[in-house]
């Protein structure tokens, strides 16, 4: 067990961690699903520029060309999400530009966390530091208490959906955390996450056209596109875990 004046490292992976969490709401509230999932989805490049930079080595060509990849794979989502002239946009609604940004900055979050817990778990053990980052965050959580309307929670339609998210997000948050912790490579440890961006595209539309939802208002030929620019985004990841 670490000393307590090393206390501050799991409280900082905790920030993070809610950080990103925070900011991937705030993307698919001001926008598609379908836009967010293939930008989170750079967290992988993220991951292999901070990981270089935090131990003094250089970027490899290939994760240059990756990322050059993934620009123009982002552009391609970007551009899909363009709404046609005269069509009504709610005012709720920000654009493509404000899901783009905060999926990215989301993906910064947890690349920093990915980085800090291969970094700094393997003097903990998976076995203290996992627990530990996760109390954390649950009592830091506790101040998000004063912003929940407790009115929509007693909606029995809506208790079962918000369950089954609350528990598929510890679910994930748990696996990776063991996986970078015990195994220690976070670059290659991000190629399965980074494919829920092409996930996250079939899936938003699949689920839209059967239960409602706004990528169900989109012609094939933009869901294509999307498809297409997530495509873009997975294989510069491939690369970077590839040959990166």
């Amino acid at each position: 067990m670490q000393p307590l004046s090393l206390f501050w490292q799991p409280a900082v992976i905790a920030v993070l961690f809610i950080m990103g969490q925070v900011l991937t709401f705030y993307a698919i509230s001001k926008g598609d699903v379908s836009v967010a999932a293939p930008v989170l989805g750079i967290k992988v490049l993220l991951v292999a520029v901070l990981a270089t930079l935090l131990t003094s080595d250089q970027l490899s060509g290939i994760v240059w060309a990756a990322a050059a990849i993934a620009t123009i794979g982002i552009g391609m989502v970007q551009w899909s999400a363009r709404r046609p002239r005269g069509s009504v946009v709610s005012k709720s609604a920000h654009g493509a530009g404000w899901t783009i940004g905060f999926a990215a900055l989301s993906a910064c979050s947890f690349a920093l966390f990915d980085v800090l817990v291969q970094n700094w778990s393997p003097a903990w053990g998976s076995g203290r530091f996992l627990p530990l980052v996760f109390w954390m965050v649950a009592i830091l959580s506790l101040g998000f208490l004063p912003f929940i309307k407790p009115v929509a929670l007693k909606d029995p339609k809506l208790r079962p959906w918000l369950l089954l998210g609350t528990l598929l997000i510890a679910l994930q948050a748990i696996c990776i955390v063991f996986a970078l912790s015990r195994f220690g490579d976070a670059t290659r440890v991000n190629v399965v996450y980074a494919l829920r961006g092409l996930w996250g595209v079939g899936l938003a539309w699949w689920i839209a056209v059967r239960w409602g939802g706004s990528e169900a208002d989109h012609s094939p030929r933009v869901m294509v596109m999307r498809l297409a620019g997530a495509s873009l985004l997975t294989a510069a990841v491939v690369m970077v875990v590839l040959g990166g």
